[in-house]
């Protein structure tokens, strides 16, 4: 049986006085280029009036974010879902296991967060520039999460069958997505919820259901 790719370990929380003022930075940084793309538009905002309004030089602004689109883009709920994965129970099954991850590292976020999440969930559909860079970073999240389930079932991988799970699961992640996007009062966990549940039931359930809304 093949052997599983080495674990990634889960990023270690900010819990030093160092590590907490780079995450205050970092969040700082990212809500002001948010209010500043709601207010000029994203084309309009600069690098540098973003550093300007966060109070830090251009320099730390591209260290925090190496590029305008990364502003949008970047978030740091992988390594909670990592951690939270890894430590549910042997037993449970894969895509149950994932999605129970999936609530336990959401109820982590802050509602304030929550919010900003779904700001920038809506910016990469819908701005053109961020959302050919978003592709790059889904290509990234199906790596991360093939990793969990290589590990899992003791696979690597790069098995065409954990390649097609960690991909159906995305795909319902981008389904959710999109229904935040259309529906502004939709609740973008329960969505998600909804969805990683219609895949541990299965498609072929689909006809024998009356149709749901948000």
């Amino acid at each position: 049986m093949p052997q599983t790719d080495q674990a990634l370990a889960p990023a270690p929380a900010p819990t030093g006085l160092r590590e907490r003022k780079k995450a205050r930075t970092r969040a700082a940084i990212q809500r002001h280029a948010l209010r500043l793309f709601r207010e000029a538009g994203y084309s309009a905002t600069t690098m540098e009036q973003i550093a300007a309004a966060a109070d830090v030089s251009p320099s730390t602004l591209y260290r925090y974010f190496p590029t305008k689109e990364d502003l949008i883009l970047q978030d740091d709920y992988d390594p909670l879902l990592e951690a939270a994965f890894r430590a549910q129970p042997p037993d449970l099954p894969i895509l149950e296991a994932f999605r129970t991850a999936v609530n336990e590292a959401m109820s982590q976020v802050p509602p304030t967060d929550q919010a900003e999440a779904l700001e920038r969930a809506r910016m990469a559909y819908t701005i053109p520039e961020v959302r050919a860079r978003a592709l790059d970073h889904m290509f990234t999240t199906t790596d991360m999460i093939a990793t969990l389930f290589a590990e899992r079932l003791n696979r690597t991988s790069d098995d065409l069958e954990v390649r097609v799970l960690a991909g159906t699961v995305i795909g319902a992640v981008m389904a959710a997505q999109q229904r935040w996007i259309s529906d502004p009062d939709a609740d973008m966990f329960g969505v998600l919820d909804r969805a990683l549940q219609f895949l541990i039931d299965g498609p072929g359930h689909l006809g024998n259901r009356p149709a749901q809304g948000a």
